[in-house]
């Protein structure tokens, strides 16, 4: 069915449907760059050569991985294949003021790694703020430098912190909404507040423009506007989103450590294909798309040269001294095609492939740590779905849940698709107590869970919404041609369904946009859940909505409330 979106505003004002929807076309067409340096430029103001800012990653305890790109003339742009090899002086301090220099190094930029720089100095002292900056050592751009970007090593191994505090986020779709959340995140990184990002899939998404938007069509135009399906593709993609003023300030903020889910590379997708995929001449073979996004992840991304783990897998862990154990599983590139429900037991069926598997095995059966945190892109909690004959509306919104494209896609995408492998992966945490928490993104909605394995409670699980990418309220408006303003009755009669139906959700929230803070001290856990007023405005503010503390002991606080 053919609809129209909505603004807040249009609604707001009770304007002309019809009207708003003509407005809107010659709006879009006068936003558009002039050039495409101005693609790069537009959203942060910044100028070559650091058109893309600063990032780091990977903490640990005696190094991180700094990132940059260096955008070496104007037509060296992501994904260009362009550019004279650049070479790029780094340096380490412990004050903003780099007063006190204690790593500094040379790296040089090649069009083959797109240009972008991956550090990473050694010998950092652990638990640690550090600063640290870019300089152009030759070429036209000689002595120009980066903006200063802040970064923290992780506690030693053998200490034990009283806590350690850390930002949730996933989902970030460009055309859908603004970046307000990150801009808060960042405020909070600086702060001193984060130790880190972790981040947990969906950082860009393929389509192209106009495929998948908000309420109110496109918040902004992708580039390239195509689909993307080739490392040029991916490449300008990235660039383009490391352009917006907000993601470069979070990633300037605090280091990240990041794994990806299906929309980096293709909506759904799984070991030997996907979804959003079709081999052939117009989107090539799925196993080189797949190797391809995953280089373009690699480069963009500030993640360790060489691979992360064994022959360059994604999935790897961290330890925080002896407070924390921080898994980031890979749940795209091993899996099996989804399937139906009465598939979803089988034991030839898996999400993480076997090498994956016995990889994690050992970290939890080895790691010191009192906490085993999963990073972990799509919903652990078993969720039984309902229907709502008579109440048409409320029926598109649990099938929305279900549905592939929105995202939304409990059930067959989730673990719910592969219970042979949760249940082994759950018997296999129950065996060290109660310790274990699952943060997860990709479902665009905030949760809190309880996880059992029977009657047992093992874990909890603390579920961030999405950074902009739509939720219901927007598939509502989609569905009905009638703007849906957040928490609408629909949405809310839903999420009482729901949680009526299961008994381990704790809280729900269909519609937030925003992203989370996890607190994690020795016997519990706090998240709180940080709201954006209105993803289709720039200027949105960002506030606490709710908090949630699971107690190892006792559960969920009963005195936490909506």
């Amino acid at each position: 069915m053919k609809t129209t979106r909505f603004s807040r505003r249009t609604a707001l004002t009770a304007a002309s449907l019809t009207a708003a929807g003509i407005a809107a076309a010659p709006a879009f067409a006068q936003d558009q760059p002039t050039s495409p340096l101005d693609l790069y430029t537009q959203d942060s103001g910044a100028s070559l050569p650091f058109l893309h800012g600063v990032a780091s990653g990977g903490p640990l305890p005696s190094s991180v991985v700094l990132w940059t790109r260096i955008t070496p003339d104007r037509d060296s742009l992501p994904g260009s294949g362009l550019g004279e090899p650049t070479r790029v002086d780094w340096e380490v301090s412990t004050s903003p003021e780099f007063g006190d220099i204690v790593a500094r190094g040379t790296e040089t930029t090649s069009p083959d790694s797109d240009h972008t720089i991956h550090a990473e100095p050694h010998d950092l002292s652990p638990a640690t703020e550090y600063y640290y900056r870019f300089r152009v050592a030759d070429g036209p751009h000689a002595g120009a430098e980066s903006l200063v970007g802040r970064t923290k090593t992780a506690p030693a191994h053998g200490d034990s912190p009283d806590q350690l505090t850390f930002a949730v986020a996933s989902c970030a779709n460009y055309e859908s909404g603004f970046f307000c959340a990150y801009r808060d995140m960042a405020e909070r990184g600086w702060s001193g507040e984060l130790d880190l990002v972790v981040f947990l899939g969906d950082y860009i998404y393929e389509y192209g423009t106009g495929e998948y938007v908000g309420k109110s069509g496109i918040a902004r135009p992708h580039h390239p506007t195509w689909e993307i399906t080739t490392l040029e593709d991916y490449r300008m993609r990235y660039g383009r989103y490391r352009t917006d003023a907000h993601l470069q300030a979070a990633h300037a903020s605090a280091p990240w450590v990041v794994t990806w889910d299906d929309h980096e590379s293709a909506n759904n997708a799984w070991r030997e294909g996907a979804e959003n995929h079709t081999d052939g001449f117009v989107e090539g073979q799925w196993a080189s798309r797949r190797d391809q996004a995953l280089q373009a992840y690699f480069e963009w991304m500030p993640l360790r040269k060489a691979g992360t783990s064994k022959e360059g897998h994604l999935y790897r862990s961290f330890q925080f001294g002896d407070l924390m154990e921080l898994t980031l599983m890979d749940l795209r590139s091993y899996r099996d095609a989804e399937t139906t429900a009465a598939n979803f037991a089988s034991p030839d069926r898996t999400m993480l492939g076997s090498e994956q598997f016995a990889w994690l095995t050992d970290v939890v059966e080895t790691s010191p740590a009192r906490w085993m945190v999963l990073g972990n892109s799509v919903m652990m909690s078993p969720m039984r779905l309902l229907t709502m004959p008579g109440n048409r509306e409320a029926e598109e919104a649990i099938q929305a849940m279900k549905a592939s494209r929105s995202g939304i896609a409990l059930n067959s995408d989730q673990w719910d698709g592969y219970t042979h492998d949760r249940d082994k992966l759950l018997e296999l945490l129950g065996k060290r107590g109660r310790h274990n928490f699952f943060v997860t993104g990709d479902i665009h909605s905030e949760w809190a869970n309880s996880i059992y394995t029977g009657d047992k409670e093992v874990a909890c699980e603390m579920v961030t919404t999405s950074i902009s990418a739509p939720n219901v309220d927007e598939i509502l408006t989609e569905y009905t041609g009638i703007y849906h303003a957040e928490d609408n009755s629909t949405s809310l009669l839903v999420e009482s369904a729901i949680k009526d139906a299961n008994p381990n959700v704790n809280h729900l929230d269909y519609d937030a946009h925003g992203y989370a803070v996890a607190q994690l001290r020795a016997d519990d856990v706090e998240m709180r859940y940080y709201r954006v007023s209105d993803v289709e405005d720039p200027e949105a503010s960002v506030s606490l909505h709710t908090t949630r503390t699971w107690r190892v002991d006792g559960g969920f606080d009963p005195s936490d409330g909506e």
